[in-house]
């Protein structure tokens, strides 16, 4: 079970990630990156701080972006993993094709 919110944060569009990203819920979170894409702004935020478990399909709702970010020029900064998804990230070589801070304030120092 997941819960995606999307919020705007001084400037920033965040998407926050609750629970657990499963190829039932992998959907919640392709519309909600999708949506956030279509706004037009150029600097995101994924809190990832709440995100227990993402599945192979939760990881390839990333990995289905990563052209369009860099087409648009879209700048999308994933923060707070725990120690087993960040793991993950880094087995499938996801830490090096998208930007992962360990805090907030990491991911918008990147972002300027």
């Amino acid at each position: 079970m997941v819960d995606i919110k999307r919020l705007q944060e001084e400037g920033y569009d965040v998407i926050v990630i609750i629970g657990e990203v499963d190829a039932s819920s992998s959907i919640e979170l392709d519309n909600a990156i999708n949506e956030a894409v279509k706004s037009g702004k150029k600097k995101f935020l994924v809190d990832c701080t709440s995100l227990e478990y993402i599945s192979s399909a939760g990881l390839g709702v990333f990995m289905s972006y990563i052209e369009e970010f860099k087409r648009n020029d879209i700048n999308l900064v994933i923060f707070g993993l725990n120690d087993k998804v960040a793991n993950v990230f880094e087995i499938l070589g996801l830490d090096q094709l998208l930007k992962i801070e360990g805090t907030k304030e990491e991911a918008k120092a990147l972002l300027g």
